[in-house]
């Protein structure tokens, strides 16, 4: 009668007959091949948004501060972006598993895969923070920051590295709540954990003041008070999501009979599939490293319209990796499911409607650079800098679009080596060497010039990878 419950609780929450359609080897038509793609997309790219709306939060909040308190966060964005990639990049390891188990209707090993992951991306989660913690206090000065500067952004970063468990198990557990179809509570959850990064952010960063005829109390952290906003409203919310993953009434949700055996064979598989990702990782954010420590002698200025500008397109692409997101448990459960007439076609779908939004997102950027920048930073230098910068990169949102669904689906079909080679070809290859060349003579505009260039020719490597067949060999 459980079970019962849970099906029917599952179907419910889904709301997307047509994955179970898919799943049972019905025939789809172009329309409805749409419609189930723009229903698991929507909510995803709402995460996504979100998840970038608490950046913008922090940055806004911040930005009242000085121009200083944000050349600390922008500082070390880079660095916690890598620790960030290196967390999800282990997830993606059982995420995909258990979005094949699911297609191919194997429940119980997808629960198993839910165990071993809870437990395996624990003790990495661990080994992170101890690498993260013991960082902290050298990395800003390794970065070239500014002396006036360093004290803050080692602080943030310090935080940062000691919630990286609750960020670990954040993606997770959203990631295979998603993966199993349900793309809505995620959604949900991430548009609470803003509303939480706001109300604690104004509570940490700022003293106690008055406004509006009210005393508004405040701790007056600064910079480390929107750090510690932020831990807290993802602890909240990863809690939420740890307690229906574990026990809610959905297919994943354990069971008393199953215990925790570890799989030689999925494990293996996990590290296979992460492994790349994590590469991938790595050559990225070493690569916002090395970009940072190219823009830091440029002055703070120029690092705090950095962090805003990357902020503040970030809101463009987001809709970008919410529909890579769909693609990865369409390609995913497509595959689990042998339904190799759907995954050549989903996968061109998305990445379809993937540059379609990227290229509306791109057009609205150039228009409105000038008051995306404004919602950020009261400083009209930094403001007009950084709206240059978004101008620039609004090109090369098109191509950039497609390279993240592409990614999204290879993914989903466990094809994560050569999305690697390629990101490590266009960043290392491409990105930093122009940079350093540019900046010195173009200044800031230089090295968005450099980053535009090198987007538009990742995106034309992914989608050549995608016309051939060689991403679809993977197999459970």
């Amino acid at each position: 009668e459980r079970e019962v419950l849970r099906q029917r609780h599952y179907r419910r929450v889904m709301g997307n007959r047509y994955l179970e359609q898919m799943r049972a080897g019905e025939t789809l038509s172009p329309a409805q091949q749409l419609c189930m793609t723009v229903q698991l997309s929507i909510p995803a790219m709402l995460a996504q948004v979100s998840s970038i709306a608490m950046q913008y939060i922090d940055a806004s909040m911040v930005g009242h501060l000085g121009a200083n308190a944000s050349g600390s966060i922008g500082l070390v964005s880079s660095t916690t972006w890598l620790f960030g990639g290196l967390c999800s990049a282990a997830a993606i390891g059982f995420t995909v598993q258990v979005a094949q188990s699911i297609g191919a209707g194997k429940d119980q090993q997808a629960r198993s895969l839910v165990r071993q992951g809870l437990v395996a991306t624990l003790g990495f989660s661990l080994l992170l923070l101890g690498i993260g913690v013991s960082l902290s206090s050298g990395l800003p000065a390794w970065l070239g920051g500014e002396p006036d500067i360093c004290p803050d952004a080692s602080r943030y970063f310090l935080v940062y590295s000691l919630t990286l468990p609750v960020t670990m198990s954040n993606y997770l557990t959203g990631g295979m709540i998603q993966c199993s179809g349900n793309m809505k509570l995620p959604s949900f959850l991430h548009v609470v954990m803003c509303l939480l990064d706001v109300v604690f952010n104004s509570l940490l960063i700022f003293p106690t003041r008055q406004a509006w005829g009210i005393t508004l109390p405040g701790a007056g952290l600064g910079v480390m008070g929107a750090a510690l906003g932020t831990s807290l409203a993802q602890l909240t919310v990863g809690l939420i999501l740890l307690g229906y993953l574990l026990a809610g009434p959905q297919v994943l949700a354990l069971r008393r009979e199953e215990k925790l055996v570890f799989s030689p064979q999925q494990l293996k598989r996990a590290v296979k599939i992460s492994l790349p990702v994590g590469c991938e990782q790595f050559i990225m954010c070493s690569a916002y490293v090395m970009a940072t420590r190219i823009v830091s002698p440029l002055g703070t200025i120029a690092i705090a319209a950095n962090s805003f500008a990357v902020t503040a397109e970030s809101l463009c692409y987001m809709p970008g990796y919410g529909i890579g997101t769909a693609a990865s448990t369409l390609i995913g459960q497509s595959v689990g499911a042998g339904r190799k007439d759907l995954t050549r076609r989903l996968a061109w779908l998305t990445t379809g409607l993937g540059v379609g939004i990227m290229t509306v997102s791109g057009a609205l950027m150039y228009l409105f650079a000038p008051a995306m920048m404004a919602l950020l930073t009261p400083d009209p230098s930094i403001r007009a800098l950084g709206a240059a910068m978004l101008r620039i990169e609004a090109f090369a949102e098109p191509l950039y679009g497609a390279s993240i669904v592409a990614a999204g689906a290879f993914r989903g079909a466990g094809d994560t080596f050569m999305p690697s080679c390629f990101n490590f070809l266009s960043m290392w290859c491409v990105r930093i060497p122009l940079s350093a060349f540019l900046a010195p003579r173009m200044g800031l505009q230089g090295v968005w010039l450099a980053m535009c260039i090198e987007l538009c020719f990742r995106g034309l490597l992914y989608l050549g990878r995608m016309k051939g067949r060689g991403w679809m060999k993977e197999k459970l």
